[in-house]
């Protein structure tokens, strides 16, 4: 299948997707699908729906992608992951994570598993911040 295929590569052709696909079954002898989206809660488009509670855009990206991946639940078990750049990740990506972590913990015997990836996805949001703060300043010494 090639939709199956691209998944499992990380894109979906474009270089621009962030799908991923387990092979090994998650839940209900279904692979765990999964598409990670960064949102700005500064951006005009989400200003008024981020001011009443801090994870209210990444509630809403999470909630779109669940839209855009229905025809996927059938096979596999859907899970959208949407982080704020500001911090606030959606709430059953949290479950999720939490879940990841404690089987982890199992595997590993270490139970700060959860705290460990919850600070390397903070991390990776600082990064990602940090490049685009950097690729925002023009450079005198570079013709445009």
């Amino acid at each position: 299948m090639e939709f199956e295929s691209a998944l499992v590569l990380g894109n979906n052709n474009n270089n621009n997707n962030n799908n991923w696909l387990t092979l090994v079954p998650w839940q209900s002898r279904k692979s765990l699908v999964w598409d990670v989206t960064v949102v700005c809660p500064l951006a005009d488009s989400y200003v008024a729906s981020a001011a009443p509670e801090a994870r209210s855009v990444a509630e809403q990206a999470a909630v779109k992608n669940s839209n855009k991946y229905t025809a996927l639940t059938a096979d596999f078990h859907f899970e959208p992951i949407a982080v704020e750049m500001l911090g606030p990740i959606n709430e059953s990506a949290c479950d999720f994570l939490r879940l990841l972590a404690k089987k982890i913990s199992q595997l590993s015997g270490d139970e700060w598993e959860t705290a460990f990836l919850f600070q390397r996805l903070s991390i990776l949001v600082q990064r990602f911040n940090s490049v685009l703060l950097h690729d925002s300043f023009i450079r005198d010494d570079c013709p445009e």
